[in-house]
Parts: C-alpha cells; structure tokens; sequence
C-alpha cells in the first residue's frame, strides 16, 4: 500500500492532483492540518472534483497525531535538501509512506533532521528552486509503483484500430 501524506498543504489545485493520483492508484492520502482550503463535501462538489469519492482520504490535527496513529515504518520524506535521489531508495516494502511538505516552506527541519537517511529528493538543476508539488507526488508515487510491479494497477490498455 501506498500512503502519501501531505504536511499542511496550502494550494488546493495541488492537492487536488495529488489525491486524482491517489485515485488512479489506490493509494491513500493523508492530510495535515492546518489545511489552506476547505475540503467539505460541498466544497469539493463546487470544485468538480468527480474522482473523490475513490480517494481513500484521512485528516490528522496535526503531524503528532499522525504518527501515533500511523506509526513510521518504511517512511520516505521528500525534499529538495535530501542528499540521495530518490532511485536510491527501496521501494518494494509492501507498505512505503511519501512525506511531503507545504508548498511555501516545505517540511520542517526538525523532521528532516529525525528521518536524515529517509529524506530523498528529484534531481534537477541547479537553478530551479523546486517542481510543482502535484507533480513531485506523481513522479515518487509512481516510482514507488514501478518498483512493487505496479500492484492492483490495469497493465493493459486497448487501442481501436480506425479505418
């Protein structure tokens, strides 16, 4: 299973692509208050967000709660800061849990410095400051995916032949 938290995300757009990719996936989304954004059911209506229902959804007060009742094996923490890439890392635990920051700040040194061997980051170059989130989600959700053999996941696909 695959758990992809998001530590007090602030842009709605963002989150709603992430939890599209949750949906796609199977993967479960965590998210930890406080939230830039409303996500009742009647404002995730007004957002046409037709895929939520298939978002296995969870909410946390705050990143403690979080860990008490989740616990942190097999977890990985996203940052920019991280020293190794992220295909150093092995993904093929059963259960691997993507930590990821707010959009503004990212995550908090503390944590950084707690889970120092489990923080991974993208490569880029040197000049950009960071990828979107949504897609810095998609791109470790997937790879993460990829290396369990992409389980529960359609592997085909079906073209019509025009003519």
């Amino acid at each position: 299973m695959l758990n992809i938290v998001l530590v007090e995300p602030e842009i709605p757009n963002n989150t709603g692509a992430i939890a599209r990719t949750c949906a796609a996936t199977g993967a479960k989304l965590h998210l930890i208050k406080p939230l830039g954004f409303d996500i009742s059911d009647k404002a995730v209506k007004r957002a046409g967000l037709d895929y939520w229902w298939l978002v296995d959804i969870y909410v946390y007060e705050n990143i403690q709660e979080y860990f008490d009742k989740n616990g942190d094996d097999n977890i990985w923490l996203t940052t920019t800061k991280a020293p190794h890439s992220y295909d150093e890392a092995d993904f093929t635990t059963e259960d691997v849990t993507l930590l990821f920051g707010k959009e503004t700040a990212g995550l908090p040194e503390w944590l950084r410095e707690k889970y120092r061997d489990r923080c991974i980051r993208i490569p880029m170059i040197s000049e950009a400051r960071s990828l979107n989130l949504s897609n810095a989600a998609s791109i470790l959700a997937y790879e993460v995916l990829r290396q369990q053999g992409f389980p529960g996941l359609k592997n085909t696909g079906s073209m019509t032949v025009n003519t």
